[in-house]
């Protein structure tokens, strides 16, 4: 098995998290790689200095797996660039959430251990893509969501909405948010938009405050095509891919959204489940009443 390192440079200590990752790897004999964007931070390392540093591209067609140290941006930033390659990528957290990536750095030998024994599975999960031509080159791809919003302009915009060609609804907001199941439970969730179970096939459109309280999220299958019109009084509309890529575009302007063809590919353990995450990270149906002591509040 060889294993491709990407770390987030702009964490603090991780210079530590990576050198002890890279000794565990060592001690198994597992062959593994660093992103050469980490080999400046790592030349003070003497552990570090001895591994083999490679181009992200070449380290995403060399590698069985990508390990995405940091929280979920970094694995999402991780999973952007390996887009290609659909190389699956294992997420570490040393972040907040850490929703993607599930796997805790206090379990790094259980983690190396499952590996070795081929004790995880790959979980493929739909992506997005967008274009602003039916027509043209696809310049837009998202893991989480596609985000089109006011930018600047502090007034509302207006949004016209289309599935499959035929007219679902035009309605003002301060933008609208196509998501994939992985970011069901980012933006969108924010917005009152559905918790949707990673494996299902679909996509989901949620307003942002929209003017209108008729404007409720829509889930639609992942088959379908969307296409957004949107119009502002203000020069620009803004739209954003995962919340990381972000870009300014004229108004009026029309955005088609569909399923991309190249998924996300990560692998999870065994040991632990979807709704086992959702509990844990989110506190999904957990009665916080009854962690509240009986000092007036709760009697």
């Amino acid at each position: 098995m060889k294993l491709g390192i990407v770390p987030n440079t702009d964490k603090e200590n991780i210079i530590d998290v990576v050198e002890l990752l890279v000794e565990k790897l060592s001690l198994k004999n597992v062959t593994h790689f660093i992103s050469d964007i980490f080999q400046d931070s790592a030349s003070s390392s003497s552990v570090l200095e001895k591994c083999q540093f490679m181009k992200n591209g070449e380290l995403f067609s060399q590698s069985d797996i990508i390990v995405s140290i940091g929280g979920d941006g970094t694995v999402l930033s991780t999973g952007y660039l390996a887009r290609e390659t659909r190389t699956p990528i294992l997420g570490i957290n040393f972040g907040k959430l850490g929703f993607l990536a599930e796997y805790e750095i206090k379990n790094f030998d259980r983690l190396i251990d499952e590996l070795l024994r081929g004790e995880y599975h790959i979980e493929e999960r739909i992506t997005l893509s967008g274009s602003f031509d039916k027509n043209g080159v696809e310049e837009l791809f998202a893991i989480n969501d596609i985000v089109i919003d006011k930018g600047k302009w502090p007034k509302m915009i207006e949004l016209e909405l289309m599935v499959d060609d035929n007219y679902v609804s035009t309605f003002l907001a301060d933008g609208i948010i196509i998501s994939t199941p992985t970011g069901s439970t980012g933006y969108s969730l924010s917005t009152g938009g559905p918790i949707v179970a990673p494996k299902t096939k679909a996509i989901t459109i949620s307003p942002i405050s929209p003017h209108t309280l008729t404007m409720r999220p829509l889930v639609l299958s992942s088959e379908q095509k969307i296409s957004i019109k949107t119009i502002s009084q203000f020069e620009l509309v803004q739209i954003s891919c995962d919340g990381q890529r972000v870009r300014q575009h004229k108004s009026p302007s029309v955005v088609n959204i569909s399923n991309s063809n190249m998924p996300l590919k990560l692998v999870r353990t065994k040991s632990t489940s979807y709704f086992d995450i959702l509990r844990k990270k989110l506190f999904w149906g957990i009665d916080v009443r009854s962690n509240l002591n009986h000092g007036g509040i709760i009697d």
